[in-house]
């Protein structure tokens, strides 16, 4: 059913069932009254089982519709390890906490239907599953253990909470510590295991490569493009031709660099830059994907299902085939490359005065990397500035503008959270070899600032024309979880000043000024970063409030994020005059889906990256066993105490293990105290640990304090 036609008859179906005249009612009366034909009657039952699904109506025991009560939601269960899980509710600032025995046997992921209690016993609400409204999945990735007469599957998900049996005839031939593939065959309950057939071996957890292709199942990331895909693919040649470059402001003439990592292949943003009367020119240039990725193609549809391109640690699963990815999209020094560019008049306080967007042929002059750019600004090398002699007053403008740039965004309360991310180095089989910070330098900053400039220049542009879009929406923090930052804050000294339940972006960027360089800064940065909301994709100009700016999209990278194709297509539909009353209705009704979608994969593709770097780190820490290491507690809880090394590597010491006295975790002040000796741990301290174990199948990394190491005579 058309999703326009079924929204319309479940208002009607609402509104009626709504009446207390009939309420409530079975199917057999529904229908009779509203007098539906036979052959409609699938029709009635999807539109009541949609209603169902949204949380708006509920059945009693007897099969009766009636409107859901107040306190009746649907939202998705989370499960965790010890059974208990929490529903998330779309648009609801808290979660709601389900108790063991009250999940009806719903597992992660599940679409279900929660009753709300009215009264609060603990901190958040509580309620219980009434019932499941979709499971999430019919597979499952993880691994088995073979028992005398029938097997099990441990779920590589902690969060699934239990393990699948699988009769002896279902096991395929599998052996212990095998990785494999389950198709639950049936779902359990409240106190009886899924059951399940073994449909594929993936090979043996200790097998080079395995583990990440395990996590590449699990979060079902499509590996190969389909036949349609790569048949249109054929067609795409590797230059571009007179035809393409035709009606196309013409600037291979201007000097232009792509700044890139070492390894990147995909180059798909180019700078211009020059400076007159004390206004800056700023061209930054993106590959002009949808020339090659037309609407509703098999190129097109693989796109929208797949959202982004996935960085893992070995590898890269693109949005985009290669072909296009790292060949005629790609702006390659010395080739004629079409573009989509964004020109900008940018005055010494960092306002654009003006612009224009425009489609533009260009040839890249020099493929730039972050490490000789920073050596040019950074480290004033003399061999790498003779080398690039040329492009060195290009560059050194480019700092000059960026410092103005971010100078700008300062002032007005943008928040930079400067992490260090992990880089994972592996060997020949996939074995992690090295782990260290990814820092950031002058040279990466200097193109984050052009990006985030383009972008911003672009969504407001867009927002004036009132034309349908896609934005880059980031929420208001919820209040509570700000003022729990408060009370964390207050224990190192620190205060945020908090209005009528709202904080200005100002603040935590305060806040994160005065943590610079000091032992909480990594700390103090993460709990800020996660008392914040998720970023996501919306047809609405919502405003951003990290970058505290109202216009926000994502312009800069259209072979591998959706969302920039998409409004790439419309930017071009726009300039050729292409928007007509049609057109105009044809996007504003299928933006908030391309958003939804978009957002969706984007979620899937950090935690399938997220879960490799956990798994490679608990790898690496394996070699180092019996090891000590400097770290910093950076987390406490009522089982242990989280310590992070500066490599990025995360692990606990466990509270039962901690043997030289009885400790208690002070939740009011993120401390944990012996209870005889009176020793206080708190976060941010630094401390000494040895590492005691490292399990991959749990992902899970042991520490144990230990006195600080004595110093090498």
């Amino acid at each position: 059913m058309d999703k326009v036609i079924l929204d319309e008859k479940k208002k009607i179906l609402l509104d009626f069932i709504n009446s207390k005249e009939y309420h409530p009612l079975k199917f057999k009366e529904i229908a009779n009254i509203l007098q539906v034909p036979r052959d409609e009657k699938q029709d009635l039952r999807e539109v009541l089982t949609s209603l169902q699904a949204d949380g708006k109506i509920d059945q009693d025991t007897q099969g009766r519709y009636k409107l859901a009560d107040a306190n009746t939601k649907t939202g998705v269960f989370s499960g965790t390890q010890r059974g208990f899980g929490f529903v998330i509710i779309e648009g609801e600032d808290e979660d709601i906490f389900i108790p063991e025995n009250a999940t009806k046997g719903a597992l992660h992921n599940d679409k279900v239907m929660v009753s709300i209690k009215d009264d609060r016993t603990g901190k958040r609400k509580e309620g219980e599953i009434i019932r499941i409204l979709e499971r999430s999945s019919s597979t499952i990735v993880g691994t088995f253990e073979k028992s005398k007469n029938y097997g099990f599957v441990i779920p590589d998900n902690q969060k699934f909470g239990k393990d699948i049996f699988i009769q002896k005839e279902h096991t395929k031939g599998a052996v212990n510590g095998h990785k494999v593939v389950v198709k639950i065959t049936d779902y359990g309950g409240q106190d009886k295991n899924p059951e399940g057939k073994v449909i594929e071996i993936l090979g043996h957890m200790n097998d080079p490569g395995v583990d990440i292709i395990s996590v590449i199942m699990a979060y079902n990331l499509p590996m190969e493009f389909p036949d349609g895909v790569m048949n249109q693919v054929e067609s795409v040649p590797d230059e571009i031709s007179e035809r393409d470059m035709a009606g196309r402001k013409d600037i291979r003439n201007l000097q232009t660099v792509t700044i890139d990592g070492e390894d990147a292949k995909d180059l798909d943003d180019a700078i211009t830059i020059s400076k007159d009367n004390n206004l800056y020119h700023l061209g930054v240039h993106i590959a002009d994907v949808t020339n090659y990725v037309t609407e509703n193609s098999p190129l097109d549809k693989e796109a929208v299902k797949r959202g982004t391109s996935v960085y893992l640690v070995d590898r890269v699963i693109p949005m985009l085939p290669h072909k296009l990815s790292n060949g005629i999209c790609s702006l390659n020094a010395g080739t004629d490359r079409l573009a989509l560019s964004c020109f900008m008049d940018i005055d010494d306080k960092g306002n654009v005065v003006g612009h224009e967007i425009a489609e533009t042929v260009l040839r890249v002059d020099r493929r730039m990397t972050y490490t000789s750019v920073k050596k040019i600004l950074e480290d004033n090398d003399e061999e790498e500035r003779k080398q690039y002699e040329e492009f060195v007053p290009m560059f050194e403008l480019m700092a000059e503008l960026a410092d103005i740039l971010r100078e700008k965004r300062r002032k007005r309360g943008s928040i930079d959270f400067d992490f260090p991310e992990s880089k994972i180095r592996l060997d020949e089989n996939g074995h992690p070899i090295e782990i260290k910070p990814y820092e950031r330098n002058k040279a990466t900053k200097i193109i984050e600032d052009f990006m985030l400039i383009a972008n911003e220049t672009v969504a407001e542009d867009f927002f004036w024309q009132e034309i349908p879009f896609v934005y880059r929406s980031h929420e208001n923090p919820d209040s509570d979880k700000i003022k729990q930052l408060g009370i964390f804050i207050n224990n190192f000294g620190y205060s945020i000043k908090i209005g009528q339940d709202e904080i200005h972006p100002k603040e935590l960027q305060k806040l994160l000024l005065k943590i610079d360089n000091t032992p909480e800064e990594a700390l103090i940065s993460r709990l800020t970063l996660r008392s914040m909301k998720r970023a996501k994709y919306t047809s609405t100009s919502d405003g951003h409030f990290g970058l505290a700016t109202k216009y926000y999209c994502h312009f800069t990278s259209p072979i591998r994020r959706y969302p920039d194709l998409q409004i790439h297509r419309i930017i071009k539909e726009n300039l050729r005059g292409g928007l007509n009353e049609k057109r105009l209705k044809h996007y504003n009704k299928i933006l908030p889906d391309v958003a939804m979608q978009a957002s969706i994969t984007e979620r899937r593709a950090d935690d399938a990256e997220r879960e490799v770097d956990k798994l490679k780190k608990v790898e690496y820490m394996s070699d180092h066993i019996g090891e000590t290491f400097e770290g910093v507690i950076s987390g406490i809880t009522n089982w242990g105490l989280y310590v992070e090394l500066p490599n990025t590597v995360e692990g606990m010491v466990r509270v039962s293990e901690m043997m030289d006295d009885y400790y208690i975790y002070d939740e009011e002040h993120y401390t944990m105290m012996g209870e005889h000796t009176r020793k206080t741990y708190k976060l941010g301290e630094k401390v000494f640990v040895e590492v005691v174990a490292a399990d991959k199948l749990l992902r899970t990394i042991d520490f144990a304090f230990v006195d600080e190491p004595e110093e090498d005579q």
